[in-house]
């Protein structure tokens, strides 16, 4: 039997409770998930890709468990390709975020017949949380407790707050 492979994409700058949330709910459904941090610095990233790379492996454990991180560039099913996956996991927090979110699933099934997409929603606590609310919020001011991991409070205070002003 071969390996259940999903690829969780997606820019994480920074990762959020929200998305380790999903990470854990497709844990539990795949073999192996490769989370795959966007290249794009078209969108003005806060964090480099290896940041949040090595964010990522922070906050979600490391050798032995189902995931890895890998940083992609352009189509993602040709990244999903690359890693042997057969399905592509989004999360969806509002009835907004899933007519892009489908149009995305529709392309990405025209260009790739083989490669399914799996929606899957966070926990309550979460479906409001983005990583741009993230660094709105930290930026002024806001407390971020219970909403990122710590690596990440770590890094927006040594980024946003270098001198040390709470």
């Amino acid at each position: 039997m071969s390996q259940r492979i999903a690829v969780y994409p997606g820019s994480f700058d920074p990762i959020h409770n929200g998305h380790l949330d999903i990470i854990e709910r497709c844990r539990v459904i795949f073999d192996e998930v490769v989370i795959a941090v966007l290249h794009n610095e078209g969108k003005k990233p806060l964090f480099s890709v290896e940041e949040r790379i090595d964010a990522i492996r922070e906050a979600v454990g490391g050798e032995g468990t189902n995931c890895r991180v890998e940083s992609f560039s352009g189509l993602l099913v040709d990244f999903v390709d690359r890693v042997g996956a057969q399905a592509v996991v989004r999360g969806l927090r509002a009835v907004s975020d899933f007519e892009y979110e489908m149009q995305m699933a529709l392309m990405n099934r025209r260009l790739n017949p083989r490669v399914e997409t799996v929606f899957l929603m966070p926990k309550q606590d979460y479906i409001y949380l983005s990583s741009r609310l993230v660094k709105e919020v930290f930026s002024l001011g806001g407390k971020l407790e219970g909403l990122v991991p710590d690596v990440v409070l770590r890094s927006l205070e040594a980024r946003l707050r270098p001198d040390g002003r709470a």
